[in-house]
């Protein structure tokens, strides 16, 4: 089989799962009537009533021309998807542009596939380099879709071409731009972190007047498409100034607009807009994101400082220290606007991970666990039996999770691309990393004593919402986007699985009595969760241009492992 046959099955195999995961298709007996064509499979269900289809079982029949069934493997996501269109009331509109983002995916599964290396050899790259290995969202199906890449584009930007750029700096006039840090953050100290000093020098050399304006780097690509042509008149009368490249070489992280410096792994992170659609929405970043940013830092740096269990535990948070906003001029003082138009100028710093590990120990985003091979070859290095190092993982993760949204009514987004695991000199998992702050930060409705003031009391910026839907980021980032994939890797048996992440909910409950209103209205262990279908909502909203991110809607609800865990 060809490598691109096999990653068509591949993906076929994912597009059946998690659309009657969803219950976007509704199967009879393994089989999905699509009209003139059906298609049968082999499959098993594992928890959340997730459907996990066999990529060799997959068939596809039609009526011959003499009356009879013709019936022979399948492997086209595109055909199956175009065949189920009517099935799952898609536009046409939305078929094509659904039909484009699978087209993308498919091809970078195959260049991943060409370029592939041996799981353990992947325990020996830096997680910077590790990141352009991985494989993408496990639930989302078009989850390299990237509209408005090119070809060229997907094989020198995206993380898997695995290809270092250099960043240009910009120079934005005061008023059009504004610089924010943490307290002990000015504009020239983060300039000076980040550029040596004949850069910075050559690059005031091409001012009028350098303390003028506010600098910031921009990623080639976004100059080139949007700054370039959305800015020309910014540019034209030198509002904006192109300094130049930086030295240093930076690597994309999986959510492409991150970067991390290779060059120099010590200095800052970067979050960069970029105008593509991607995993449902357009990878800009939104003015409140920028400004806010370093005052949410502040705040959970403080709790953080102050807190005796993250303290005990290692938890590790990468602060987004500093920022630039660049609203557009115009754009962002009318109402309606779509919003890939309004966030396109800005960059966020964050606090690198290397300099926060102690002798011995290693860091690899979280995403690496369901890498095909990864986890297996990180248990056999470490010694350990797969109970033993699973159970050490489920504590790591858990245990400041279940602190952080019971404690302080507090919860990140915790997928696997904003928690990296920092393990032992032996191998095993024993601390984790929390990134990506004040894009995924939401808290409680209730006011928590533990939590303080929010620093955003005037102007508010995180979101607030009740328990039940304060929950759902455990459970749909981690128990249904890492976990239950991981399970289904049989490293235990999966009853055995759900039992040990069960274990680590009890334990907690059982230490903290004081919390258990708050355990009762988060209902871990509940019988069922909302489903929120993360495939369904692109279908749904289709293309349309919006001014704002919607609401992924909830369609019923999703069987609970843990409830029946013991």
């Amino acid at each position: 089989m060809s490598i691109w046959t096999d990653c068509s099955a591949q993906l076929l195999a994912k597009l059946i799962s998690q659309f009657c995961t969803e219950g976007l298709l509704e199967p009879v007996d393994n089989r999905l009537d699509l009209g003139a064509v059906s298609y049968t499979f082999d499959a098993t269900r594992g928890g959340f009533g997730s459907w996990r289809v066999d990529p060799a079982s997959i068939r596809r029949t039609t009526a011959g021309i003499l009356g009879n069934d013709e019936s022979e493997v399948a492997t086209d996501p595109i055909q199956f998807f175009v065949e189920a269109a009517d099935v799952l009331g898609v536009d046409g509109p939305t078929a094509a542009g659904y039909v484009a983002e699978l087209t993308s995916t498919l091809a970078a599964d195959v260049r991943m596939a060409a370029t592939a290396v041996p799981a353990a050899d992947l325990l020996e790259l830096h997680h910077t380099r590790l990141e352009g290995h991985l494989t993408g969202h496990p639930l989302l199906v078009a989850n390299k879709g990237r509209l408005g890449f090119s070809a060229e584009d997907s094989l020198r930007y995206a993380p898997e071409a695995r290809t270092p750029l250099h960043l240009t700096w910009l120079a934005v006039r005061r008023g059009l731009a504004e610089f924010r840090g943490t307290p002990d953050l000015s504009e020239h100290s983060v300039i000076a972190r980040e550029l040596d000093p004949p850069t910075v020098e050559a690059f005031r050399a091409r001012l009028d007047d350098p303390d003028a304006y506010v600098w910031l780097p921009c990623h080639p690509w976004q100059l080139d498409h949007v700054v370039r042509t959305q800015w020309a008149r910014e540019l034209a009368t030198g509002e904006i100034v192109v300094l130049g490249e930086s030295p240093d070489e930076y690597l994309p992280t999986q959510s492409i607009r991150t970067m991390v410096n290779t060059t120099r792994p010590d200095r800052y992170q970067v979050k960069l807009p970029l105008k593509i659609l991607n995993t449902s929405v357009y990878r800009g970043i939104p003015e409140h994101c920028t400004l806010a940013a370093p005052m949410i830092t502040q705040w959970l740096r403080g709790l953080w400082s102050r807190d005796e269990l993250l303290q005990q535990l290692g938890t590790e948070l990468l602060g987004e220290v500093a920022s630039v906003t660049v609203p557009h001029p115009q754009l962002s003082t009318h109402t309606g606007i779509p919003y890939q138009w309004t966030e396109t100028l800005g960059c966020i710093w964050r606090d690198p991970v290397d300099p926060r590990l102690q002798d011995g120990e290693s860091v690899w985003p979280l995403a690496a666990v369901l890498h095909p091979g990864f986890t297996e070859a990180a248990l056999a290095r470490s010694g350990t039996d797969s109970r033993t190092w699973l159970s050490h993982l489920l504590s790591t993760l858990l245990r400041p999770l279940l602190h952080l949204l019971h404690h302080y009514g507090i919860t990140v987004n915790p997928h696997g691309e904003n928690l990296a695991v920092i393990c032992d000199a032996s191998g095993l998992p024993a601390r984790l990393v929390i990134k990506d702050l004040v894009d995924d930060i939401n808290i409680s409705t209730d006011p928590i004593v533990a939590r303080g003031p929010e620093p955003d009391s005037h102007a508010r910026v995180l979101p607030r919402k009740p328990w039940p839907v304060l929950r759902q980021y455990v459970v749909d980032a981690l128990l249904l986007g890492v976990l239950n994939p991981l399970a289904a890797q049989n490293l235990i048996p999966e009853a055995t699985f759900w039992s040990l992440t069960r274990a680590e909910v009890d334990l907690y409950a059982t230490n903290h009595p004081e919390y258990a209103d708050r355990l009762a209205a988060t209902a871990l262990t509940g019988e069922t969760f909302a489903r929120y279908p993360l495939n369904g909502y692109r279908l749904t909203l289709g293309y349309t241009d919006l001014d704002t991110r919607p609401p992924i809607p909830v369609t019923g609800t999703i069987p609970n492992p843990l409830h029946s865990a013991q």
